[in-house]
């Protein structure tokens, strides 16, 4: 994998992060955060994807890699949620 391949799979999963981000209704950090989102996303949404037994539906392959965008960003949106239920304040005393 080359250094333009791996800047494109990072940019593509920034943008999977932030879609999941956007949708999900909770942002927390930048750019990078956005990066670490999409990949966690597409850890996720393969590995409900395999639980399920639902088809990949749409992957791009990279250097060799092949990156989930569906399920990168259903697994974004799930990640986020959770994130955001176990970290927003409840409620002012």
């Amino acid at each position: 994998m080359t250094i333009l391949e791996f800047l494109l799979l990072l940019f593509i999963a920034g943008v999977c992060g932030s879609l999941g981000q956007a949708i999900a209704g909770f942002s927390r950090g930048g750019c990078l955060v956005s990066i670490v989102v999409g990949f966690i996303g597409a850890l996720l949404g393969s590995w409900m994807s395999t639980q399920l037994g639902l088809p990949e539906l749409f992957n791009i392959e990279i250097g060799g890699s092949t990156f989930p965008i569906i399920w990168s960003i259903i697994g974004s949106v799930v990640f986020v949620m959770i994130v955001g239920l176990l970290t927003r304040p409840r409620g002012r005393a």
